[in-house]
């Protein structure tokens, strides 16, 4: 049997537990519209504090979905991008939007 279709997958938790964090999925959509700069990102996502940007930018990077890239310019202009790793998450966040906009009321975001 392979180790798919087993009830309980370990590699599948993982990215389960990486990507599901709150604000996660909102930051990886905003990136896969090519929103890039830390201010636009958190304008973009209503609620998110800087704090918390920078925390889950900081562990996108840590498991390679993210990467920093610093352009030396004055002043210094800094950007996240998505990695091949990240980019390939598309399908997965674009199909998990197509599954709300059918199955989740508008009243019950109201509140996020």
């Amino acid at each position: 049997m392979d180790a798919t279709d087993a009830a309980f997958c370990p590699r599948y938790h993982k990215a389960v537990e990486v990507v599901g964090r709150r604000w996660t999925g909102a930051i990886l959509r905003a990136m896969l519209l090519d929103v890039t700069r830390f201010a636009d990102l958190r304008d973009v996502v209503p609620g998110l504090s800087d704090r918390m940007l920078s925390e889950r930018l900081e562990e996108l990077q840590e498991e390679g979905i993210v990467e920093r890239v610093v352009h030396a310019e004055t002043p210094v202009r800094v950007e996240y991008r998505l990695t091949e790793k990240g980019r390939e998450l598309h399908d997965a966040v674009y199909a998990l939007s197509r599954w709300a906009d059918r199955w989740i009321p508008l009243e019950e975001t109201a509140s996020t």
